[in-house]
């Protein structure tokens, strides 16, 4: 049978039908908005054809509303943009829903990299044990977080659903419906969702998404790798950050976080409850009806009778599970026994927690912690530190808190930080209690910058009686200088004698965050990633010198600038020097909705991830080993970029620009996340505090997507320069990991439009800074298609262009509409106009929303 190509599968399914449903959008006759939907395909029309003679986003206004609102008064062009942005953030809303339904027509699920496809390679080439032994030990764990880099409510996300279903049904009555109900409900939060509200908002996801596609391939391995045996290696785990995370928010308390694991167990607990029910009407057999009838009953009654209680121990139920089996085996004639044991598979994955909750905070806090319980257990004569503890040398502080143990009492503590950080130890030790050990058994530093960050909080474990903690320490690396120093780092927590007794007793296995993000932001695209690399195989190196199993989480988020992409091309790419037993990813916001959303799409992702796993270490084991000299290459690669972004970084003009011609600050004004958009409370911009989400975002916004580019065209034009090219040329030819990391930042450039800014180099005070990031810009991007022999960026994909493009095209409007309040907000400097002000202020905010969810085919 024919198969159509995937770009022509994509222009049939998604982009057609995007044509068809947007023209009964437009024309729904919502309360209060009259003509808009006529009005704003000619608006979208005129920013089309204005950006091509190099209009401003001022002349494409004034000239829109010459020709078809008759010179309208300012008051009427704005509200009439508010109208537009409304409709933009329904467009964007529906292209989603179009995209999704529409998923597993254009992407072949059964394709190159699933697991169907993984195990005829392994029966064909006949290493299918290797293969069953390889899928014996590793594992993938996905993390969710709730860093908001997407804005819709509950109610929408719904909407979506509801419309997916309809398209794929071709009901164009309850796509009509629906979409009607779309325009008639509200996109924006009056007020900022707490931790708890986003724990909520994820678990629908664990619920509807992660719980059945994790069943039904578990039950995959069962029947086709491990010959019907039921796996024993939990392949698939699932993290959650929502509730944990306190790197930054103050709004994360102790509550919360216990509230947050009572309800990941009732999730699981009711998500068991509807199976059990289901499975009731098939389990009928004599002897068999009375122990499910009975198991039931006691899930039931933990459920919905219960306020924190058990009425059955995971053990007793696995019990139970097993001894209905054994009967359905030896006198029903295994009847059924394939939905048994997709169910025992999750119970086996998700147990009583189903998703671990990390724990976050940040070195800086600990510090300060430690001051804090140093000076009171001083002042409460428990002779655990010396007075001059604070002023000691680090090897000096290490030997004194390895041995320091005592039972700290949270309410000894004034300072509200100490107190909240006494309290999470405990909250672990009463998780573990109620959820089993993988309710909560991570501890993680973030900006780790020495092997005492690890040990301070390691001992806060046994200055709250605690032992020998069943709790990974996962110290998180992040700028440049912190890879670097890693492996020292590590090699002194290895050879001192109470930490090493602890991962003695955690199986010799040693978790290490690696962050893209900040790396990212401090040292540039090509160094942070080529940082990390080197930083793994340091690590890895070792770690096997020590005998420790070393397992690598990246904070990879959504576009290439936070570590996203192509997943799968990353993780295949790890040459054998880098330990790759287990992948872990955090995963957040647009990325969860797009590559995760649906049963089809998650399922599609997850086997990416099972499959890179097994591209390296079983079907092209060695093959993509860095040669020296390749190392040589991409290490001159990255300090020429280095240099170059950090020479930009540290312009004069750096910081006024994001916080004077960018949508930066009004990332903090938006209701799109419980935490704020920089770790301190000051008023003056410190780039330090500033977190990665708004600093990629307002890039993004500005469609100079510097993050993911800046750096890589000088780099490039130095080995052009000195007639070395064919070094380059030969390492994206032989190199996956280089090859990727092109791709990757093509699809940044792609994702970049100038002519929207362009009006910027007029700019008396800004425009010598806007044609360094053009100039970089034009030149990456000349490089980049001569280093691939591309004509156009994104060539290799030609459907997730095509996706790119027309989402694009969808917010060119919106886009255009917050670069003209912007720059008004500019014309008006300290003028006392601030009910107008305001006004403007709120545009841009607005405009926020729909131009971040339009993105969310960023990874």
């Amino acid at each position: 049978m024919y198969t159509s190509p995937k770009l022509e599968r994509f222009e049939e399914n998604v982009l057609a039908k995007y044509q068809i449903y947007n023209s009964i959008l437009i024309t729904l006759p919502f309360d209060n908005i009259g003509n808009t939907g006529i009005l704003l395909p000619l608006f979208a029309e005129v920013c089309e054809s204005g950006f091509k003679k190099q209009w401003k986003p001022q002349q494409i206004i004034d000239y829109f509303s010459e020709k078809y609102l008759d010179n309208a008064s300012e008051k009427e062009k704005i509200d009439l943009m508010f109208r537009f942005i409304q409709y933009v953030e329904r467009q964007v809303v529906l292209f989603d829903a179009i995209e999704d339904a529409a998923f597993s027509t254009v992407n072949n699920l059964d394709g190159a990299n699933s697991l169907r496809n993984t195990k005829d390679k392994a029966e064909s080439k006949d290493n299918l044990k290797e293969l069953k032994a390889f899928f014996e030990e590793f594992k993938i764990r996905t993390v969710l977080t709730a860093h908001p880099t997407q804005f819709y409510p509950g109610s929408v996300l719904g909407i979506i659903t509801d419309l997916e279903e309809a398209i794929k049904g071709n009901n164009l009555k309850r796509i009509k419906e629906l979409l009607a109900q779309l325009g008639k409900t509200p996109f924006i939060k009056k007020e900022k969702p707490t931790p708890f509200d986003e724990a909520v908002s994820l678990t629908w996801y664990l619920e509807n998404v992660f719980y059945e596609t994790a069943g039904k391939m578990m039950h995959f391995f069962q029947k086709n790798i491990f010959e019907g045996e039921l796996p024993k290696n939990q392949i698939l785990n699932l993290g959650f950050w929502p509730g944990g995370d306190r790197d930054g928010n103050p709004f994360v308390t102790t509550d919360i976080t216990l509230q947050v694991t009572e309800r990941l167990r009732t999730s699981i607990l009711k998500c068991y409850y509807k199976d059990i029910r289901n499975l009731k009407r098939k389990l009928t057999f004599h002897q068999v009806d009375n122990l499910w009838t009975e198991l039931e009953h006691k899930i039931y009654r933990s459920v919905f009778y219960s306020e924190g209680d058990l009425y059955i121990t995971l053990d007793e139920m696995k019990t139970t599970l097993q001894e209905v089996r054994s009967r359905i085996i030896e006198n029903h004639q295994s009847l059924y026994l394939d939905d048994l044991d997709e169910f025992i598979n999750k119970v086996n994955l998700f147990g009583f927690y189903f998703a671990t909750l990390d724990i976050r905070q940040n070195s800086k806090i600990h510090d300060a912690v430690f001051k804090d319980i140093v000076k009171v257990t001083n002042e409460r004569k428990l002779s655990l530190f010396p007075e001059n503890y604070t002023s000691l040398a680090e090897k000096e502080k290490i030997a004194i808190i390895t041995e320091a143990k005592a039972k700290l009492d949270s309410e000894w503590f004034e300072d509200d930080i100490t107190k909240a950080t006494v309290e999470s130890i405990y909250a672990i030790k009463k998780i573990q209690e109620q959820n089993g050990e993988l309710g909560a058994n991570r501890y993680i530093i973030s900006n780790n910058q020495s092997a005492l960050n690890v040990l301070e909080a390691y001992a806060l474990f046994q200055l709250c009686g605690w032992e020998d903690p069943a709790v990974d320490i996962v110290p998180l690396f992040e700028t440049v200088d912190d890879l670097e120093n890693a492996e020292q780092v590590m090699k002194t927590l290895y050879t001192n004698q109470s930490y090493s007794a602890h991962l003695k007793r955690r199986n010799n296995k040693q978790t290490i965050m690696l962050g893209f993000s900040d790396g990212t932001k401090d040292g540039g695209y090509l160094m942070a990633n080529w940082s990390i690399y080197k930083a793994k195989e340091a690590l890895t190196s070792i770690s096997r010198e020590y005998g420790i199993e070393v397992v690598f989480f990246d904070g990879r988020g959504g576009p290439p600038a936070r570590g996203g992409g192509k997943t799968h091309k990353f993780y295949a790419s790890l040459g054998p020097n880098i330990e790759n037993n287990e992948i872990q990813i955090t995963i957040q916001g647009q990325t969860i909705s797009s590559n995760f959303g649906t049963l089809d799409s998650c399922r599609y992702n997850l086997e990416n991830l099972l499959s890179a796993g097994a591209a390296n270490q079983v079907f092209y084991k060695g093959e993509n080993e860095l040669s020296e000299k390749e190392k040589q290459i991409l290490e001159e690669l990255s300090q020429i970029s280095y240099k170059e972004y950090t020479d930009f970084k540290n312009h004069p003009k750096f910081i006024p620009y994001l916080e004077r011609r960018s949508a930066l600050k009004y990332y903090a004004m938006a209701n799109i996340g419980s935490r704020p958009s920089k770790r301190s409370q000051s008023a003056q911009l410190d780039f330090n505090d500033l977190r990665a989400i708004p600093f990629v975002g307002a890039w993004s916004q500005l469609k100079q997507n510097v993050p993911g580019f800046f750096g890589v065209g000088s780099a490039l034009r130095h080995f052009e320069e000195n007639g070395n090219w064919q070094q380059v040329e030969d390492l994206y030819a032989h190199s996956l990991f280089f090859k990727t990391l092109i791709e990757n930042s093509m699809m940044s450039l792609a994702k970049s439009f100038f002519p929207l800014t362009a009006y910027m180099k007029e700019d008396a005070e800004f425009g010598e800074f806007w044609e360094i990031i053009f100039n970089e810009f034009e030149e990456t991007k000349r490089l980049l298609l001569k280093i691939s022999g591309f004509e156009s960026l994104m060539e290799n994909y030609p459907d997730g262009k095509a996706s790119i493009q027309m989402r694009e095209q969808i917010v060119l409007p919106l886009l255009t509409i917050q670069q003209y309040a912007l720059s008004k907000i500019n014309e008006m400097g300290n003028e006392n106009q601030d009910e107008l002000l305001k006004i403007y202020e709120k545009i841009v905010m607005r405009s926020l929303f729909g131009n971040i969810n339009a993105s969310r085919n960023s990874a």
